[in-house]
């Protein structure tokens, strides 16, 4: 086992591990004391977080906690560079903070959770998460992708224990609809299936979207079987870079309905440019999600 910390003041602005890997963005983490997603405006905490990742094709196991202004971790291989890029250590949040709009709402919402980054996930793992959200409670998507993992992800033994790495295409390609349905994923199981059978056979990948104008790249990704426009958002906000995607759920059409009235333009697309305009353009995924961190 290896360890170490990683010095949270060498990065620019506050972080906080709690909020950033439980606000929905990611299923790709858990909490060791089986608390993930208990609660909702979770912030704050030091609890210790586990994942598996993957270094140079293997999976390893990333068990992190932050202590004060440190982030402790423990894992089969390095892990502080995996930190780094998967919890976006090198944002510069200060800086992202002064192109939001200067509104109750959105500095309420930076206020209670400073410090919260996006992550940046694996686009595959990220892309069947999100086929998983229709209709989903945070805590269920999450036991979604655990159920995912047991059933047919490879396993890593770390510290006594045996883990699973998120399945990759190919291991989910060969998942029937049945086994999935059994897995409690519902209607969504040949979504999941099928999608998963695509990118396998090379008919499509996430990645292709990155490098497309922002619109373009959104309309790439709803290629994908049970893809629509928000999801394919949470999959360019949360794993391909594109931060200024704003994902329209129902949390944010109410937050719309409520604050931003003039943006609702009647359709997806005009709504989105709308409200990425009013949360500042460029970094608009950031407001996004700490408003809907703050009002869920």
């Amino acid at each position: 086992m290896e360890r170490g910390a990683v010095a949270l003041a060498e990065f620019p602005g506050p972080f906080d591990l709690q909020s950033t890997v439980e606000s929905g963005q990611s299923y790709l983490w858990d909490r060791a004391d089986g608390r993930m997603y208990e609660a909702s405006g979770a912030f704050g905490g030091d609890a210790w977080y586990e994942t598996v990742v993957r270094v140079e094709g293997e999976p390893a196991v990333v068990r992190v906690r932050q202590v004060d202004d440190r982030l402790e971790w423990e894992s089969s291989a390095d892990a502080a560079p995996v930190l780094r890029e998967r919890l976006r250590l090198d944002d510069d949040l200060p800086a992202i903070r002064r192109t939001a709009p200067d509104d109750d709402v959105v500095e309420s919402a930076f206020d209670a959770y400073w410090g919260m980054r996006l992550v940046d996930d694996p686009a595959f793992p990220s892309l069947i998460s999100f086929i998983c959200s229709a209709q989903m409670r945070v805590a269920r998507i999450h036991g979604m992708q655990r159920e995912l993992e047991r059933a047919f992800g490879s396993t890593v033994e770390f510290d006594g224990r045996t883990y699973h790495a998120f399945p990759t295409a190919e291991q989910l390609a060969e998942a029937t609809e049945a086994e999935l349905r059994d897995l409690g994923l519902g209607y969504r199981a040949p979504y999941v299936r099928d999608t998963a059978r695509m990118v396998a056979d090379g008919e499509a990948r996430p990645e292709e979207a990155v490098g497309l104008d922002y619109e373009d790249a959104r309309e790439s990704l709803t290629r994908f079987v049970g893809v629509g426009d928000k999801v394919a958002d949470c999959v360019l906000l949360f794993a391909l870079d594109y931060l200024e995607a704003v994902p329209l759920d129902t949390w944010i059409r109410t937050t719309i309905e409520e604050y931003y009235p003039d943006c609702d333009r009647g359709n997806y697309a005009d709504t989105s440019r709308a409200i990425r305009a009013a949360f500042g353009g460029e970094y608009a995924g950031y407001t996004q999600t700490y408003v809907f961190h703050y009002l869920r």
